[in-house]
């Protein structure tokens, strides 16, 4: 059974080396589509052994997508953006499932390298080479709906979801959204494509979590609640729409808690939390379920909450020092000292965990240990230019403490 990796690019001499050795080995075929490159990328993409073409581009994802589509040969696809990388450890899991005559496609868990929000996203990436799947949307291309459209016809056809991680995303941490400019591209072609397509519930996720997560709010939230409308019940929608419905309450619950209505976050939250998806992907649920209890004043929910997140996934260092903060509040401190502790070891660069650690052992008696600490901080702060640095020197002198 044949397997290509099929991907468009533009300008990505810095990761596209890292993404192809990825796949390389595990891929039959690798059709890369260049839309204009004007630095190394083709010749990247052809001394590691791919297939490049060339499309000129239109502003358009899917367009580019379907155009790459048009050269593969293989019996499946995966798709890759050249900020993503294949986890090794998947491969196995990935063939046993295409193996299943009745599969269409296989959803794939993606690890977002630097989220501040959920760590984890649920991706439509590897799919049967079948002539009636294409991608649509501008922005945020997927197979998704044509999957529909064929489950429709044929309903024989399942969808498989592998639960282990399987790709790594770095596209999406702050440095990389700066540099490309991705929250202007991506509103300018989502509001055009919303232009034509008012109630889309996918594009109004896409979109409504992107203008939260830059500050316009209340046009967030409005979109997000036409999305809402548009698929209102998972019990009764098809299992594509599962988790956009799933975003549209997360990103809701988000919103919601920006701007101090607790109540209607919890609700949205809960409702996140029932979804039919894979628990790594509620991960970023949970963690801010817990924020939210926690400022409310429930801190023992927030506990409880925490410690699902890390059950889940020991390794996320934010969740340790949520953990620690809760225990904190609660008067654990030896408990809270552990956790950030913890977090600390996770992220050697977390200055807030070092900040917090330092006021928890000076309450627990360790003078000499919290300034230590504090230092740690204020460094960490320094390096980030993070005013932060300046402020917490500022409470250290006025608590008569020299560092």
């Amino acid at each position: 059974m044949k397997l290509s990796l099929c991907m468009i690019v533009k300008n990505e001499e810095a990761t596209l080396r890292d993404c192809l050795h990825s796949v390389k080995d595990v891929v039959d075929e690798m059709v890369v589509l260049d839309t204009g490159s004007t630095d190394r990328t083709v010749e990247i993409a052809q001394e590691l052994g791919a297939n490049v073409y060339f499309f000129e581009w239109c502003n358009d994802f899917a367009v580019a997508r379907n155009e790459a589509l048009r050269f593969v040969t293989g019996d499946w696809v995966i798709v890759l953006d050249a900020d993503e990388k294949l986890k090794p450890e998947i491969v196995p899991l990935m063939r046993q499932a295409m193996q299943n005559e009745q599969c269409i496609l296989i959803n794939l868990i993606r690890h977002e390298v630097g989220a501040a929000q959920s760590p984890y996203s649920m991706v439509s990436r590897l799919f049967r080479h079948h002539p009636e799947l294409y991608f649509t949307h501008p922005y945020h291309a997927m197979v998704d709906d044509s999957v529909a459209e064929l489950l429709e016809k044929q309903p024989n056809w399942q969808i498989l979801e592998l639960a282990e991680v399987a790709i790594s995303h770095e596209g999406y941490t702050e440095q990389a959204i700066g540099a490309q400019n991705k929250f202007n591209r991506a509103a300018s072609a989502m509001e055009a494509y919303l232009s034509q397509y008012p109630n889309d519930p996918y594009t109004c996720s896409k979109l409504g979590a992107l203008y939260v997560r830059s500050g316009k709010i209340e046009r967030g939230i409005q979109l997000l609640e036409i999305g809402l409308r548009g698929v209102p019940s998972w019990r009764t929608r098809k299992p594509v729409e599962v988790p956009v419905l799933y975003e549209l309450h997360y990103h809701l619950g988000i919103a919601y808690s920006r701007i101090g209505k607790a109540s209607q976050a919890k609700s949205h939250y809960l409702a996140a939390m029932e979804m039919p998806v894979l628990p790594y992907i509620k991960l970023g649920t949970y963690n801010n379920y817990g924020n939210l209890l926690l400022e409310t004043g429930d801190i023992t929910g927030a506990i409880i909450a925490y410690t699902t997140v890390l059950e889940l996934d020991p390794t996320l260092a934010t969740a340790h020092f949520n953990l620690g903060i809760a225990y904190k509040d609660k008067g654990q401190l030896q408990d809270a000292i552990k956790c950030y502790r913890q977090a600390i070891a996770l992220n050697p660069n977390f200055a807030e965990a070092y900040q917090n650690l330092g006021v928890a052992l000076l309450k627990a008696g360790n003078v000499f240990e919290s300034l230590d600490t504090f230092r740690e901080a204020i460094t960490r702060y320094e390096e980030q230019q993070s005013p932060a640095a300046a402020k917490l020197r500022q409470s250290l002198k006025e608590m008569g403490l020299r560092i």
